[in-house]
């Protein structure tokens, strides 16, 4: 567990403006003010998702990654591209568990904005994957899964393909994450894992962000699941309404 949301005003505003950016000194912010504003020069500022897409632009140094997105699922408001930005940002504030795929996307999520246990797959499931000879990612996923842990959890698999390929058979079988977000990169069944773990959310109404492309990786996704956070600490401060569709009111608005 984290202290996040329970500090001086002077660590709330860092938190509040980078937290999601990692900077905690003065050259640190103004790097990160100065990143995220060209960013969003080439990147619509307008929605939750937008946020998410700028995110990605400046996790992946690349203007046109934002049209490689997707976001599917629904929430209680509705199946908008918002719906799992807000399905993500509600359970960051219900303090669901973060589950990530190996220990890389652990280390990359804040520990600020957030009081969410966040703990890692890999390391269980062993025997899983010795008896059967599926990949450890794949067993640890599936050893959580039985434990319970993936449901209301925020699912994220930064990595492994046969992790993503695990959640998607899970949610098939009833396993309903609160969001997922999932980047698994390479060029081994990583683009059509992404592409099953989209089929499933559409059909169970299970809000999920994925990319398109072989591009992702736990960098990746370390950062969406903080632009999550994120949001969420807006939604505390009153600056984002999650109960309403397509509500997004920047910092500057207020």
């Amino acid at each position: 567990m984290t202290d996040g949301p329970r500090r001086a005003d002077g660590d709330r505003e860092i938190e509040r403006e980078y937290a999601d950016l990692g900077a905690t000194t003065q050259n640190a912010m103004d790097i990160a003010e100065t990143s995220m504003d060209i960013v969003r020069q080439f990147v619509p500022d307008e929605t939750l998702a937008d946020r998410v897409r700028q995110k990605s632009v400046h996790s992946m140094g690349d203007i046109e990654f934002q049209h490689l997105l997707e976001f599917t699922g629904s929430d209680g408001n509705g199946g908008d591209e918002d719906a799992p930005v807000r399905a993500g940002a509600r359970a960051v504030l219900d303090e669901s568990t973060i589950v990530t795929d190996i220990t890389m996307a652990r280390a990359g999520i804040t520990g600020r904005g957030h009081n969410c246990e966040v703990r890692k797959a890999i390391g269980n499931g062993t025997e899983l994957a010795t008896e059967t000879g599926m990949t450890r990612t794949a067993a640890s996923v599936l050893e959580l899964d039985k434990q319970g842990v993936y449901d209301g959890s925020i699912a994220v698999v930064g990595n492994a393909p046969t992790a993503a390929f695990a959640l998607a058979d899970c949610i098939e079988n009833g396993t309903r994450p609160a969001a997922v977000v999932a980047t698994p990169v390479g060029f081994v069944k990583a683009e059509e894992s992404r592409r099953r773990l989209r089929e499933v959310s559409e059909e169970y109404d299970v809000p999920a962000i994925t990319n398109v492309g072989r591009r992702g990786g736990s960098g990746l996704a370390a950062a969406l699941t903080n632009e999550l956070i994120h949001v969420a600490s807006d939604a505390r401060d009153g600056s984002v309404d999650l109960s309403r569709p397509n509500e997004y009111t920047t910092w500057e608005e207020t």
